[in-house]
């Protein structure tokens, strides 16, 4: 038959979200491990003042005690709640994310960066801050784990805004 293509056997749908699984984890260990080398590298390259780099991007060291944008100071065991609460959330939103590879990533990433900001709080010697260390100077001082959860918040809308094929 002329035009018949021969894909082979096509992956069962535990396969499918087996992968999914695997790519959100390792999305979100990469996002923990960079997140946390990066903050250890300007712990100690940062302790004498900011690097800069080009035009307003510069290294900053800083730390943040509250939420996103500073909001919340000093409230930190509420925040480490807060977090742990939204991280119960996302890891129940998984089965919603298996349905969709770009889904599975966008929850990797929110998980890497929530994981990475809440192990400051709980493990470095800060007082509950965050380290935060880029800094654009028009923009409040980030780090890597808020880029991948602002990230993983815009790919998430983006992906539920799309209407859902019927494949699993």
């Amino acid at each position: 038959m002329r035009g018949l293509q021969e894909r082979g056997p096509v992956p069962a749908v535990g396969d499918r979200r087996r992968g999914r699984l695997l790519l959100t984890g390792a999305v979100a260990v990469a996002v923990v491990v960079a997140d946390q080398v990066t903050k250890t590298l300007a712990l100690h390259h940062l302790a004498d003042g900011p690097v800069h780099l080009f035009w307003t991007l510069r290294f900053n060291l800083s730390f943040n005690s509250g939420a996103a944008f500073g909001l919340g100071r000093g409230l930190g065991p509420v925040l480490v709640a807060i977090a742990i609460g939204v991280l119960v959330v996302l890891l129940g939103l998984g089965r919603v994310a298996m349905a969709r590879p770009l889904a599975a990533l966008a929850l990797g990433l929110l998980l890497g960066g929530a994981v990475g900001n809440l192990i400051d709080r709980l493990v470095r010697d800060h007082g509950g801050a965050v380290v935060d260390f880029i800094d654009l100077r028009w923009w409040p001082i980030f780090n890597v784990a808020d880029m991948a959860i602002t990230v993983g918040a815009i790919l998430l809308v983006l992906v539920s805004r799309e209407p859902q094929s019927r494949q699993p």
